[in-house]
């Protein structure tokens, strides 16, 4: 069963290199972005110091992540140098922000830890240090990857214990979140998501709101309008949209969209759909 498929298809996952190659000296990051920042290591040793002056080295191939864009220092000996891609990474809107809960503010992962990447990983870096053409899409599509195995080491290796990704890594709530996924224009109620999960009612809306944060309920109207945002940016009308997201008319929908979201679908499109 792939627990992340569905999520990433609605999810407009992006990333936007800022610095690839080799590095050496110091280098300041500023906290203005309001991205998420994903540095991929490949060569070399880096000390970092943190936004509350914490430092630790990177001695390995690694993959660093801030949840949030935040002031660091990486400090490189200027003799042997590292490689390095850096990028801001973008969840976009909706379940963007489900899957980013939960997540440590860094997070730090040994390639090694990750089966399988030593192909990618060069590639990348071959990438990085090349002129070829379209070598910036074929670096951004590359960092978007290995975000996705980033993500799946933390479900996998249990790094976290809250949000979405805490959610899914758990095997009875996983089944309910399947579900809704693949089903959001089923009226789904609690006693069929409990049943789903193979849980009794009360443990399995207790346990679901410990581990993931928010109501089942909550959740499947969240799941909802992420998906209805991905098909009003495909274009699909408002009536057609409504009740592939499990709602009997337009109007309905854009009342739940206006509740959640802060404005009207039309109001939401016309603003960029972000």
């Amino acid at each position: 069963m792939d627990r992340l498929s569905l999520l990433f298809d609605r999810m407009s996952l992006g990333a936007r290199v800022f610095y690839s190659g080799a590095l050496c000296g110091i280098v300041d990051f500023s906290a203005d972005t309001g991205q998420c920042i994903l540095h991929v290591l490949n060569r070399g040793t880096v000390r970092v110091i943190g936004p509350s002056a914490e430092s630790f080295e990177v001695t390995q191939p690694s993959l660093l992540f801030y949840r949030a864009s935040c002031a660091h220092r990486f400090e490189v000996d200027d003799q042997s140098g590292a490689d390095l891609v850096c990028a801001f990474i973008d969840f976009g809107a909706g379940m963007g922000n489900q899957v980013l809960m939960g997540l440590p503010e860094k997070l730090l992962v040994p390639l090694a830890a990750m089966a399988g990447v030593e192909s990618t990983l060069a590639l990348l870096f071959d990438e990085a240090f090349a002129q070829r053409s379209g070598r910036g899409a074929g670096i951004e599509r590359l960092v978007e990857f290995f975000t996705i195995l980033l993500l799946r080491h933390t479900m996998e290796a249990n790094v976290v214990n809250s949000g979405l990704l805490a959610g899914l890594a758990d095997d009875k709530l996983a089944k309910a979140l399947l579900a809704m996924q693949g089903q959001p224009e089923q009226a789904w109620t609690l006693d069929e998501l409990a049943q789903t999960a193979t849980m009794s009612r009360a443990r399995f809306a207790q346990h679901f709101h410990a581990v993931v944060g928010a109501t089942p309920l909550d959740y499947l109207t969240d799941w909802r309008i992420s998906v209805a945002q991905s098909l009003l940016k495909r274009g699909k009308p408002l009536k057609m949209v409504a009740p592939a997201v499990g709602y009997t008319n337009a109007a309905a929908f854009a009342r739940v969209f206006a509740r959640r979201t802060g404005v009207s679908p039309s109001a939401w499109l016309a603003a960029g759909g972000a």
